[in-house]
């Protein structure tokens, strides 16, 4: 069978034209067995030898699909050894780790898999991890972030070499990022390149599944039948538009910030205490970054125990709380010690059960939860708002801060110190007394065990342990 050259040449222009391997380089080709890597293992395969390099292949599987992830390592193994180069393989049980972390599964998977790569890479000797990303992967990611609320960086999506997140030293090449799904699949079927079908791509309880067999398809039909070409070069212009913030922001540092700060344009303002928010250690989110900007010489919650402020030179600078009037008070609940019980926290008493019950039927009373117990974690942490807190209850686009939310819903302030609410043992919120369950935690068509949950409120009740 004659090779499909033109992929492959499309493929070498773009490797050469930016640089993205050098010549004699040890590359780390992440293979899932999903078609995309497959196909990318065996491009730079047939482009290895003109390039001179030498190739490790690298498969780490997650353990979440039983006997069909056993499948896809040893489709990966198979590839390996008929192309002729050394496969590493690792495991990891991503469900454990989300729960040990207070993560979700998509959180905890990602994590495993680059903390993988970058330490497979690095015991190999090789500088560049080759990953299977295409155009397709970049349309929906826009689309994930947009919903988010992201800005011109995010919108801009991925770009063909970044740094490992866990290793800065280590490189992510992504050389399929101008091709198509479908060209891949073509190329797959000319091949005869043998790859895997994940069904977790059809599960529409995944957001990104539902971008990609919903949103997408009728946006191409009914509103833009060129939505790829659009799309991608909407996130040209937005990384553009970036790096010319960014461009200026390096400017006004390297001048010893002799042009004011407040006479700087907003973006540029944005990215300087963006910068700065990441250096402390702080989370970033568009609410700090614009209450810094717009409120010079004004403290802005940080955390429970700190607060930030933006000087007039444009510092952003931490400063521990004095008095702030929240209660400190929390109670610990270990799920793992029985199946049910009640507790009283300050004039709150609760009921929680645990039931080997799947699926999302349920009839909901007053004052009742459900949630997913598998991902609420055998740890409980109840305990009072405080400054920083940020919560995603379902059905919103994404997380935000307590004190915003409890400001949009009108909740009086006396009130919000008396809400009560719950994090996981990670400190993730899934229940906040009076608003929507958190989104991450409730039932899907994956859940096997649901946490049932019951409060109401007992005037003059103090503190006291779980009582069965």
């Amino acid at each position: 069978m004659q090779p499909n050259l033109g992929l492959i040449a499309q493929i070498d222009q773009l490797v050469r034209a930016k640089k993205l391997f050098r010549r004699g380089e040890k590359i780390l080709v992440a293979a899932s067995g999903g078609v995309d890597s497959m196909v990318l293992l065996a491009v730079l395969h047939r482009l290895a030898t003109a390039h001179e390099w030498q190739l490790f292949v690298a498969h780490f599987n997650h353990q979440l699909r039983g006997k069909a992830a056993d499948a896809d390592e040893q489709l990966v193994r198979d590839a390996a050894k008929t192309l002729g180069w050394p496969a590493v393989i690792s495991r990891g049980s991503v469900k454990e780790h989300a729960r040990r972390r207070g993560w979700s599964v998509e959180m905890a998977a990602r994590e495993l898999r680059h903390t993988f790569l970058a330490q497979t890479a690095k015991r190999s000797g090789a500088s560049a991890v080759a990953l299977a990303h295409h155009a397709d992967d970049q349309i929906e990611t826009f689309f994930l972030r947009l919903l988010r609320g992201a800005g011109n960086r995010g919108l801009g999506g991925m770009v063909c070499v970044s740094s490992s997140p866990v290793d800065k030293n280590i490189r992510l090449v992504r050389p399929l990022l101008n091709q198509s799904k479908a060209a891949l699949e073509e190329f797959a079927r000319d091949e005869g390149i043998r790859f895997s079908e994940d069904a977790t791509n059809a599960d529409l309880d995944i957001l990104r599944n539902r971008v990609r067999h919903e949103l997408l398809p009728l946006l191409r039909k009914n509103y833009q039948p060129a939505l790829n070409s659009c799309i991608l070069r909407l996130m040209e212009l937005a990384r553009s538009s970036d790096d010319v913030v960014q461009e200026r922001a390096d400017q006004w540092l390297a001048a010893r910030r002799r042009k004011p700060f407040t006479s700087l344009a907003s973006a540029v303002q944005r990215e300087l205490i963006q910068r700065q928010l990441h250096e402390l250690g702080q989370v970033v989110d568009f609410e700090t970054v614009e209450r810094l900007r717009t409120h010079p010489d004004q403290p802005v919650s940080a955390n429970a125990s700190h607060h930030l402020i933006l000087a007039l030179d444009g510092r952003v600078s931490l400063h521990p709380l004095v008095g702030t009037g929240f209660d400190p008070k929390s109670l610990i609940i270990s799920l793992d010690d029985q199946n049910a019980g009640q507790i009283r926290f300050h004039d709150v008493k609760l009921d929680w059960e645990l039931a080997d019950e799947s699926g999302m039927s349920f009839r909901r009373q007053p004052n009742e939860e459900h949630f997913d117990a598998d991902k609420v974690g055998p740890e409980i942490c109840l305990r009072h708002w405080k400054p920083g807190d940020r919560f995603h209850p379902i059905g919103a686009g994404a997380a935000a801060k307590l004190q915003d939310i409890f400001t949009n819903l009108k909740v009086p302030r006396g009130e919000r110190r008396r809400r009560l609410l719950a994090t996981t043992g990670g400190g993730e919120i899934f229940w906040v007394e009076g608003l929507r369950i958190g989104d991450a935690f409730k039932l899907d068509k994956t859940t096997v065990r649901r946490l049932n949950w019951r409060w109401r409120r007992e005037e003059g009740g103090g503190q006291s342990g779980v009582a069965s």
